[in-house]
């Protein structure tokens, strides 16, 4: 049933943003609307899915997923109302455009709660700001995130970086200015002189793959770029699939993107898996967290890199928990505060000669 639901969903059950007129909503109890992407994006969408998949499973719960048709938030308040009148008891959103659209559907619907991943609900205009009781939002410490894989690729050896990001989103910005700051802060422990790392910086403004994003991240690895962080969903295959051909490396994005490529030596992750589904096991064991902004960091093991699968030449395991406990000891203090627009060009470097690609 799972099956055939998301294929009439990609067919076209949602026309502009509504539900086709008589169309009954599958029941589940727990249900899952996604962001830009689907549910195997090997990244966002998918390790939250993940984690409400494998709650269901072990507990015998129904469970769903709702592909909206468009990026709106009339589309995806339709997909709530589609999976709240389908019985849906608990629903997850992974992503900072679903804000508004919770904090609407948080009032409409006070018997089903939410999880929002990664955005704080607030009405339309940004006037109002407020999590409901029955909403908990999650979020994660990209920098620190960011900041690790940047760290570990020059450690281990790189002089030349890219980071190819997606939209210019909160958490993008945040994974980007994080992998600067990273390889800044391995070069001066390397004592690296100044300028002596290139890094390639571009949003691509989509989240998908495109011939586009692989002839840009191409063109990088032809004049010497070692290494590209691809951050933004199916952003990265376009860029692993010009590592494949560069023989050249990568750098995936919230979930251990190995699996994916030969080419990518390290995933900059979020633990959405665990963390969604600790956020249902404390809603169906009467915990849940409603009103609260949870924030997950290096402290609780929120963020990271898959050390398991990593394929570093020589950073190892020693050296990752050391930069590890020191971000965890607020020993490396990294800022609070974005820039607007997600230029990096304000970021204290030296080593690091950064062209911003606008």
């Amino acid at each position: 049933m799972k099956r055939v639901w998301a294929a009439l969903l990609m067919a076209g059950l949602f026309v502009t943003g509504l539900a086709v007129a008589g169309y009954a909503a599958v029941g589940a109890e727990l249900a899952l609307i996604t962001d830009l992407g689907t549910i195997d994006d090997k990244s966002f969408n998918q390790g939250s899915w993940e984690g409400l998949a494998q709650y269901a499973e072990e507990h015998g719960i129904t469970h769903q997923y709702f592909q909206p048709s468009e990026q709106s938030d009339d589309a995806y308040l339709a997909a709530i109302d589609l999976a709240v009148r389908g019985g849906a008891k608990l629903i997850v959103t992974p992503g900072f455009l679903f804000e508004t659209p919770i904090f609407i559907a948080q009032d409409r619907y006070p018997d089903v709660h939410f999880v929002l991943v990664d955005g704080t609900p607030h009405d339309p205009d940004y006037s109002e700001f407020r999590t409901g009781s029955n909403t908990v939002s999650l979020h994660y410490h990209e920098l620190e995130s960011g900041f690790l894989a940047g760290y570990a690729a020059v450690k281990d050896g790189a002089r030349s970086l890219g980071f190819m990001g997606g939209m210019a989103v909160p958490a993008v910005v945040r994974f980007g200015y994080g992998f600067v700051l990273g390889a800044e802060f391995a070069a001066q422990e390397l004592g690296l002189a100044d300028g002596s790392i290139p890094l390639n910086y571009h949003y691509t403004g989509a989240f998908e793959a495109s011939p586009q994003v692989q002839t840009m991240s191409a063109s990088w690895y032809n004049g010497g770029t070692d290494v590209i962080f691809g951050c933004g969903g199916a952003v990265g295959n376009s860029v692993m699939a010009a590592a494949e051909r560069a023989g050249k490396k990568v750098v995936g994005v919230d979930i251990d993107q190995s699996g994916e490529s030969p080419t990518v030596i390290t995933s900059a992750m979020k633990n959405l898996r665990v963390t969604v589904y600790t956020c249902i096991k404390d809603f169906y064991e009467g915990n849940f967290p409603g009103g609260q902004e949870k924030l997950f960091s290096t402290k609780d093991g929120g963020v990271g890199l898959p050390m398991e699968t990593s394929i570093f030449d020589s950073f190892s395991q020693a050296d990752y928990d050391s930069i590890y406990r020191l971000l965890a000891a607020e020993w490396i203090r990294l800022p609070a505060e974005l820039a607007d627009g997600g230029s990096p060009m304000g970021l204290p470097v030296k080593a690091v000669t950064l062209s911003f690609i606008e």
